[in-house]
């Protein structure tokens, strides 16, 4: 249910209407499996479908389906961006994970994401030697090239604050 009403949200964003054909399409399956779900959907109050007509999500369904959206959104990124799996199989694997994974987790990996990002001992280079490592395997060589990037950084950091 949650996949379809993730649908539902991304298709309103990209459409001014959904269809059953549209949902269908978005998600590779048949319209006669769109239209019972829907049903099923309609029947716990989180869409507003009459045959034939658009889909319109509940304050409810919307809530659920935006929830589930964002969940994505932040796995895949996370997948992808700082573990470096390929953008298809994070794709796959999000969707998977999405279900699974309780809400303070999730804004866990969100709060590791933005330290990565912005935190002077980490940031962007971090993430680089950590792709290199997972190309190349325990390599010496990019594990000392990383102990002496982070020393330098420490080193500086050091001085700035201490003034040796």
């Amino acid at each position: 249910m949650e996949d379809y009403l993730e649908a539902i949200v991304t298709l309103e964003e990209e459409k001014k209407a959904v269809r059953v054909k549209d949902i269908a399409s978005k998600m590779g399956v048949s319209m006669p499996t769109v239209t019972s779900m829907l049903k099923n959907l309609s029947k716990a109050e989180l869409v507003e479908y009459e045959k034939y007509e658009y889909i319109e999500l509940t304050d409810k369904g919307r809530e659920i389906g935006k929830e589930i959206q964002r969940r994505h959104r932040a796995l895949k990124k996370f997948l992808h961006e700082i573990l470096g799996i390929e953008d298809a199989v994070a794709e796959q694997e999000a969707c998977k994970m999405e279900h699974a994974v309780s809400t303070s987790t999730l804004d866990r990996f969100v709060d590791f994401m933005n330290f990565i990002k912005s935190c002077p001992r980490a940031g962007t280079e971090w993430l680089k030697y950590f792709h290199e490592y997972i190309k190349r395997g325990k390599d010496e060589a990019t594990c000392e090239k990383y102990r002496k990037y982070l020393d330098d950084i420490y080193k500086k950091i050091r001085v700035e604050i201490v003034g040796d």
